[in-house]
């Protein structure tokens, strides 16, 4: 089963947000209950996520200097210059704008991994980037916001929210990931590779929980939601070239290119959710936009796995094939 799944892991995920979808519809009421699972459930997710490489691979992957400041550049020079240029064609709503900027300016620290692998990407360097992008993100998303909306906007939303998710999403995650591998390298060597099986189970099981507690939020407003999936959808094409030419100006090799492709690409709609989720309620339809964006980018990640390894062509075999883990 773990390899069947291993094998087909973007249709399981696709299957998990239809599911969820329609779980929202026909059972609302379940919708706050699972709205407190996100956290657990994703934290869980990159637990697992850590497991994969050993702690002295992600600190080799630091010293990766050249593409540690690609990722930066691409996600905090580029994509805000391409967010920019989208800004004033979006719907004049306060809160359907704030939920495109909260989402896109915010790089994708967790399954961003997982699909880079399956197009042959260094999902090592990423996994080594994850806590530096997260902790960049934290500091310059509230300057993004005061650029883009104003002071008074921005204020609305506040750093605690993003310094939890840093502790409890990458911080307590990547610590008993590595207290795991310590303790495991001897007596169980076996058990982290064990454990790593239940990776895609746990997107699986993240993506349906998202998606479920979010749906019944609609409430009508699908129009407004609707109005911002030609947007993200346009972000992916951009991004895909724009990636490429970062690539190109850092001179990377093929994995490491295929990575930051992948990294400006995707973003972290779910761990900026729970910001979301902290709006005030008027802004309530801001969390809806946020998990609409991880609709539209997990499909989009389909076609990114087949696009992405003819856009930057090389003898890399994808770490989703069949033996591989990615």
């Amino acid at each position: 089963m773990v390899s069947w799944m291993e094998r087909r892991q973007v249709a399981v995920y696709v299957a998990a947000l239809v599911v969820g979808a329609l779980a929202g519809l026909i059972v609302p009421s379940a919708g706050p209950g699972l709205e407190h699972a996100i956290n657990p459930v994703l934290a869980a997710l990159l637990y697992v996520t850590f497991l994969q490489v050993p702690a002295r691979e992600l600190v080799r992957g630091l010293r990766a200097g050249r593409f540690l400041v690609a990722a930066l550049v691409v996600n905090f020079v580029v994509v805000p210059v391409v967010v920019a240029g989208m800004f004033a064609f979006l719907p004049n709503d306060q809160a359907v704008r704030l939920g495109v900027l909260l989402v896109l300016l915010a790089p994708c620290v967790d399954y961003v991994i997982v699909f880079s692998g399956l197009a042959g990407g260094s999902s090592q360097k990423l996994l080594a980037a994850t806590p530096l992008l997260l902790l960049a993100q934290i500091v310059l998303l509230p300057a993004y916001l005061w650029l883009f909306l104003g002071s008074d906007l921005a204020k609305i939303v506040e750093l605690g929210p993003f310094v939890h998710a840093f502790v409890v999403l990458i911080v307590i995650p990547l610590t008993l990931a590595w207290l795991t591998q310590a303790l495991t390298a001897r007596r169980r060597p076996g058990l982290t590779a064990a454990l790593s099986t239940s990776m895609v189970p746990l997107m699986a099981a993240t993506l349906f929980t998202v998606v479920a507690s979010q749906v019944p939020k609609l409430d009508g407003r699908v129009g407004k939601v609707v109005a911002v999936v030609p947007f993200y959808v346009a972000f992916l094409i951009v991004m895909a070239f724009a990636g490429l030419a970062v690539v190109r100006l850092f001179r990377l090799d093929v994995p490491a290119g295929r990575a930051i492709i992948f990294t400006g690409a995707t973003r972290n709609s779910l761990v900026v959710l729970p910001l979301a989720l902290a709006l005030p309620d008027h802004l309530a339809i801001a969390a809806v936009v946020v998990v609409t964006q991880t609709l539209v980018e997990v499909l989009g990640m389909v076609a990114y796995v087949r696009v992405v390894p003819r856009l930057l062509s090389g003898d890399v075999r994808p770490a989703g094939a069949p033996g591989s883990r990615p």
